[in-house]
């Protein structure tokens, strides 16, 4: 190996960044001719990049606007680009939301829309549904991502408590021709999940909304367990006639980063073994499966021989109990490190692929066996940052976070382990 472990590291996950990139990768899903004129409507942290390479590639006149996170924009020339608040939804959301729905409304069967979705979309194109505020949601969401729920779960509330998500703005532009085109953030690529699916069927109902509610232990106001009772908020569901001139397509997705990781690798003389592009869980337990593994690698050159890299994907939780700061990659990778101890073989990252682990300015964070010394030298215990949620401030000490801002785009977690001989 011919490279330094912790650069290889890096290495990977910004060739994994790059292949989540839109460019190169919308023109493909377009119709053969694209001198006609097109409405763009979108929401995402790579809304704004695909607007961008749309642009680039589309012959004719775009108008429209997307939506998405502050700070995660670049410039476009005619489509209009709004930045609103993620996780939790603002009131820029609420208004871009109305304003998408205004400019689709009246269309015929002549017009085209396109529709730009990526991961974030759920929460920056937020519409409450009718008789709800956007405080409530504000609400309900906030206690959602404290509850450990998985994204699948939290977006099944958000579609129901929505005017816009769940098929519903398939809805609104129907009659007109939509072409739907997303960057998948979600274990398993569904299209229902990714951004919550505004222009697609949905499979869940409300009353699986209310039992995650309660499951969760989720306060609910009077207005939102009237809703939910009534079946005016039930979602588009397959086989409806606004879905008959839609076509959705995934340009990018966890498993062709992770792919491209392991090419990276190999290329530089290093057997790459991609686990999952799924993995979901609490990101603590996560990390203790990976360090087992990768300690029996290290250890007995089982399953996988060393030197390797085990590269991963997918979405895990964390189950707020603390007041500490971190993303879900800066807790697996705490829980990874109280695991290793400094093993001497391994080197670690996990990062998220939109460069924000979080609501942080790091995308996640990186370990060598050194670190372990270091952290024993400041007088870091791992196990007490771990039990405050901590994992941003424990990686800071050690100069470990891994900080690139914004990427414009974002196909979820990805995580690389390290193995050399002994």
């Amino acid at each position: 190996m011919n490279i330094e472990p912790s650069q290889l590291l890096l290495s990977l996950f910004e060739c994994a960044v790059e292949e989540a990139l839109p460019q190169g990768h919308i023109a493909p899903y377009l119709p053969e001719d694209t001198t006609g004129k097109a409405v763009v409507i979108g929401a995402g942290k790579a809304a704004a990049s695909m607007a961008a390479e749309l642009e680039a590639v589309w012959q004719g006149e775009l108008e429209g606007v997307v939506v998405t996170r502050y700070g995660h924009t670049t410039p476009c020339k005619t489509i209009e680009v709004i930045e609103a608040a993620h996780p939790v939804p603002d009131t820029a959301g609420k208004e871009v939301g109305e304003r998408i729905l205004s400019l689709v409304s009246g269309l015929t069967d002549k017009d085209v829309v396109i529709c730009l979705m990526s991961g974030g979309g759920s929460a920056l194109l937020s519409l409450p549904a009718p008789g709800i505020s956007l405080s409530t949601k504000q609400a309900i969401n906030k206690a959602l991502l404290k509850s450990g729920a998985a994204i699948d779960e939290m977006n099944c509330v958000r579609k129901h408590l929505s005017a816009i998500k769940g098929g519903r703005l398939a809805k609104a532009v129907f009659p007109a021709k939509l072409i739907s085109l997303a960057i998948s953030d979600v274990p398993g690529d569904d299209p229902s999940v990714i951004a919550s699916g505004p222009t697609v069927a949905d499979p869940t109902t409300r009353f699986e909304a209310l039992a995650i509610l309660e499951r969760y232990q989720i306060d609910i106001s009077p207005e939102v367990f009237s809703w939910l009772n009534n079946p005016e908020s039930e979602t588009v569901k397959e086989g409806d006639a606004c879905l008959d001139n839609s076509e959705f397509h995934i340009i990018a997705t966890p498993q062709s980063v992770l792919e491209a990781s392991a090419k990276k690798a190999e290329s530089l003389g290093i057997p790459a073994h991609i686990l999952s592009d799924c993995m979901e869980g609490e990101a603590k337990d996560v990390a203790k499966v990976h360090a087992a593994l990768a300690k029996q690698i290290a250890k007995y050159n089982q399953p996988f021989s060393a030197p390797c890299v085990l590269i991963s994907g997918g979405e895990t939780t964390v189950t707020v109990t603390g007041n500490g700061r971190g993303g879900r990659n800066s807790e697996f990778l705490l829980s990874l490190f109280n695991e290793l101890k400094g093993h001497a073989q391994i080197y670690a990252l996990a990062a998220d692929t939109d460069g924000i682990d979080g609501v942080e300015d790091n995308a996640g964070a990186l370990i060598t066996p050194s670190s372990f010394q270091q952290s024993q030298v400041l007088g870091l215990k791992a196990q007490d940052f771990l039990d405050n949620n901590d994992g941003y401030h424990f990686f800071s000490h050690l100069n470990g976070l891994v900080t690139t801002g914004p990427t414009l785009t974002n196909v979820n977690d990805f995580r690389a382990i390290l193995i050399l001989p002994s």
